[in-house]
């Protein structure tokens, strides 16, 4: 078995074509020819010693060795982007780069004013802010891609290392000429709303993506009439007529409830109310400025 003879670019060509779930799929995501793509993959089955994918028609599944190496290339592309992230902060003055992945919410909501208030008393630490998906952090954390992971409790967190961060409750915002029969409604269900149009952000957004899996529990999918970037815009747009929405309660404390325009009505399904979790692979995996970070956060 020649493991150091395993080249970092065929570690993240292999975690494409995982991920993508075709060769040919995960060529093109690395720009690479689909002959150049598997004489790679054979070679790095070869430094190994063992089948990593089982390939066919439909594409390819991943064996117990592909899942194991999975996971290590997960790490080691990890550990090479901080070393390139931290030789480059050295080189310009700064010690280190704390890199976080987070849900919708706590990208717009909560993070922002508590990572202003770090980043001034801490000029020595930059910070690397990513949204994902709940489920596409924790695949993140677990393969030790990010330092520090904010998730909603909706997930399973095993082996990973938690804390409380914030209570998070989603709510409808409907333009205020919306019926009465509505108006009259203490709190609305999600099942309710799915006869009409929605507003809301990207498809690739946290949010979208967890109400779309949310209405397929219905055999629905959400009619999104437009998307756009940010809750401000959604919520003038559903001031407009143009559809309803579902954001944090903490956007419409800040958006909604001054504008006339709409009507906020909280959500009576289980699931809309929400922990926000912090999660980390170990402390033992924590740099120093992710350290520092993650004590701020937690005691915020």
């Amino acid at each position: 078995m020649a493991l150091h003879r395993i080249d970092p670019y065929d570690l993240r060509l292999f975690a494409a074509v995982a991920e993508a779930g075709t060769i040919t799929a995960g060529a093109s995501r690395m720009h690479l020819s689909l002959a150049a793509t598997s004489t790679r993959l054979q070679k790095l089955e070869q430094a190994t010693g063992s089948l990593l994918m089982q390939r066919s028609k439909r594409g390819v599944t991943l064996t117990d060795a592909g899942r194991t190496l999975l996971r290590h290339a997960g790490r080691l592309q990890r550990n090479l982007e901080s070393l390139h992230a931290d030789m480059a902060a050295h080189a310009q003055g700064m010690s280190s780069t704390v890199r976080v992945l987070c849900n919708t919410a706590a990208m717009s909501e909560y993070l922002p004013p508590l990572l202003g208030r770090f980043l001034v008393e801490h000029p020595e630490v930059d910070v690397d802010l990513r949204e994902l998906d709940s489920q596409d952090v924790l695949q993140a954390m677990r393969q030790q891609r990010a330092d520090i992971g904010i998730v909603a409790d909706h997930v399973g967190t095993e082996g990973l290392v938690t804390q409380d961060f914030r209570e998070d409750r989603l709510v409808a915002v409907l333009p205020a000429t919306d019926g009465w029969r509505v108006r009259r409604k203490a709190s609305l269900r999600f099942a309710e709303l799915l006869d009409r149009p929605f507003v809301g952000l990207p498809p690739d957004s946290g949010l979208t993506r967890f109400l779309q899996n949310q209405a397929l529990h219905f055999g629905r999918a959400l009619h999104h009439r437009v998307c756009v970037r940010s809750f401000e815009a959604v919520v003038d747009l559903v001031a407009a007529g143009v559809g309803v929405a579902i954001v944090p309660e903490a956007a419409a404390q800040r958006l909604a409830l001054a504008d006339g325009r709409v009507q906020v009505k909280p959500l009576a399904d289980g699931w809309a109310t929400r922990r926000l979790m912090l999660c980390t692979a170990g402390d033992e995996t924590l740099g120093a400025g992710a350290a520092l970070l993650l004590a701020f956060l937690a005691g915020a």
